[in-house]
């Protein structure tokens, strides 16, 4: 059983470019609207990235009109069609949960 699971999981991996905490990136998330499907664009800094294989999450933090929003997203959802690294940043901090302080856009890039 334990088998037949695991490759079923194996094929619904996908590659993405590689990023971390800190980096700021744009994923592109399929939306549908009534009838009709777009793309919605989402991009802010990664602030962690959690779990392995299938179950693997990440949470981005962006400012919209002023207000920190965040969003977990999993990484291998079918909802997924593209992820753009925007700006690599370095950063000593595997989590930078400080971010959630910064209010301001211009000081996060």
């Amino acid at each position: 059983m334990d088998d037949l699971i695991r490759s079923l999981e194996e094929e619904q991996l996908r590659q993405w470019p590689e990023f971390k905490p800190g980096d700021i990136i744009r994923i592109y998330e399929r939306v549908s609207e009534g009838a009709r499907e777009r793309l919605q664009p989402f991009e802010g800094v990664v602030l962690k990235i959690t779990g392995s294989g299938t179950r693997q999450m990440v949470t981005i933090r962006r400012i919209a009109a002023g207000v920190g929003v965040e969003r977990s997203i999993p990484l291998h959802s079918p909802k997924l069609e593209k992820i753009e690294v925007v700006k690599r940043r370095r950063i000593r901090q595997a989590r930078p949960y400080w971010l959630r302080r910064i209010t301001r856009l211009h000081k996060i890039q």
